[in-house]
């Protein structure tokens, strides 16, 4: 491109830039003024270019893409966006749950996978995983997981001990170790991994009739994974592989897909089946509940600015449209109130205007002001008003996914059902998916984690928690530890 070609620089008003190099001086060997406005500006927002990383979820990368519903899902849901033939944008954000924002990609850790859908009647966020589960079903404990698989206080290193401190304190972990510490705790790609809702949403079709779902993306790649010697080789080689991979994938135009299915349960099964339906350490027996294909995502189009478009990136629980619903899933209504004030703290009140965040429907809402507004507000500011404001429509508004509840206040996580053990399906998990090579890869996986600065007495209670889950397997483990 010729000189005459180039774009002008500006300062952020638009106003012309003498120099891209030199700063403005009482003569060539003389002090700097203060009245160099583009200096002072480069460097003041040099130092605020940085906004503070998100406390789980730090690390990760995204794309833009689109969901086409290719099934009639009407008899289940009113929503626009899962009626046959609709074709919705998306937004996508993976990431690892435990590491910071310059972390490698291949440690081993859950893979976070969220969706934003930009839909006709306003944006639906899901947040899920790589896995159908997670380690906990209450979300007083969530905030102590997330540290105990960060950095200690005293030396701010990362610390197995207290990650197995906690695991074996918490038995209703053993679903989610389990995973993570088979092959899927690193998968190749993030086009080589499923995601799941792992939560149990709501619902309801134009009737008013109810239904539980969970969610599954099945990868259209296949499933694969590293090795734990495959992905400590990568961290050192390339530590933003995964997102270097997504990029060059969908700008080379190899891009990914997944097929959307989903289980669905009657809204009465809830009450008696055998297991609780809303616990997060559980998965739903597909014997029980098969899956039914709703649709397809692909991711077409990259970022053009990373911080922009994807650190900014903002999903929450607590953005459903009309036809779905939360739960009684507790870890789920509790994200309904954290992700959405997470995001207030991190971005700003006004997050949702930012451009990747924004709905692309019309928004008539009375919240005004604060930082970061964009945004005109216009008279009348409050409801109800007598000049014409936005008002409350009961029919299009409805909230129809309630359900009843009643009893004492107690602390409790779930009244206990037939098969709501700790243990059962993480024992599942290993003799009825795994085959030989896969259990002998989660033996040594489990054994160098547990020989990395594990203390004799945590040790023996980690010991003692896979032979709940396994009593072969826990032996194996103790047996590799030990020598």
């Amino acid at each position: 491109m010729t000189d005459q070609n180039r774009k002008p620089t500006t300062t952020d008003a638009g106003i012309p830039v003498e120099s891209d190099e030199h700063s403005l001086s009482v003569g060539s060997d003389g002090p700097l003024v203060l009245h160099d406005h583009y200096l002072i500006e480069q460097m003041a927002n040099f130092n605020r270019e940085r906004i503070p990383e998100r406390q789980p979820h730090a690390k990760g990368g995204g794309a833009f893409g689109y969901f086409e519903t290719t099934a009639d899902m009407s008899q289940y849901t009113k929503a626009a966006v899962f009626q046959k033939g609709t074709k919705t944008d998306t937004m996508i954000r993976f990431s690892t749950v435990a590491g910071e924002r310059g972390s490698p990609d291949t440690w081993r850790d859950p893979r976070g996978f969220s969706l934003k859908f930009y839909t006709s009647e306003g944006n639906y966020d899901m947040v899920g995983n790589n896995t159908p589960v997670f380690f906990i079903r209450d979300p007083m404990k969530f905030q102590h997981f997330i540290r105990s698989q960060k950095r200690r206080a005293d030396n701010g290193l990362r610390d197995h001990d207290m990650q197995w401190d906690f695991w074996t304190l918490s038995p209703e972990s053993s679903h989610q170790v389990t995973w993570l510490m088979g092959d899927r705790g690193v998968p190749k790609t993030w086009r080589h991994m499923n995601g799941y809702s792992s939560h149990t949403y709501m619902w309801v079709n134009t009737a008013g009739d109810k239904f539980w779902v969970k969610y599954h993306f099945k990868t259209d790649q296949g499933i694969e994974c590293f090795t734990q010697e495959e992905a400590d080789q990568m961290a050192g080689e390339e530590s933003d592989y995964h997102r270097k991979d997504l990029f060059e994938s969908i700008r080379d135009g190899n891009h990914p897909s997944w097929t959307l299915k989903v289980q669905i349960m009657p809204f009465e099964d809830a009450k008696t089946y055998r297991l609780n339906p809303f616990d997060l350490t559980k998965v739903w027996p597909h014997e029980d509940y098969p899956l039914m294909e709703v649709g397809k995502l692909v991711l077409n189009e990259n970022p053009v600015d990373y911080h922009t478009q994807i650190e900014q990136a903002a999903y929450e629980p607590n953005n459903l449209v009309p036809g779905i619903g939360l739960s009684p899933d507790k870890m789920l209504l509790a994200r309904g109130f954290a992700y959405a004030d997470a995001h207030r703290a991190r971005l700003g009140v006004n997050y949702k205007q930012i451009p990747v965040n924004k709905p692309r429907c019309e928004v008539n809402s009375y919240t005004k002001d604060g930082h970061m507004r964009t945004e005109n507000v216009t008279d009348p500011v409050y409801a109800p008003n007598s000049y014409g404001g936005p008002q409350a429509d009961p029919i299009r508004g409805e909230d129809a996914t309630k359900w009843h509840a009643d009893g004492d206040m107690v602390r409790t996580a779930y009244a206990l059902r037939e098969d709501d053990d700790d243990f059962g399906q993480a024992n599942d998990l290993v003799n009825k998916v795994m085959d030989d090579a896969q259990r002998e890869r989660l033996v040594n996986n489990v054994a160098g984690h547990l020989q990395d600065g594990v203390t004799d007495p945590i040790l023996e209670r980690a010991f003692e928690y896979w032979k709940n889950i396994d009593q072969n397997i826990g032996e194996r483990i103790e047996k590799a530890v030990k020598g």
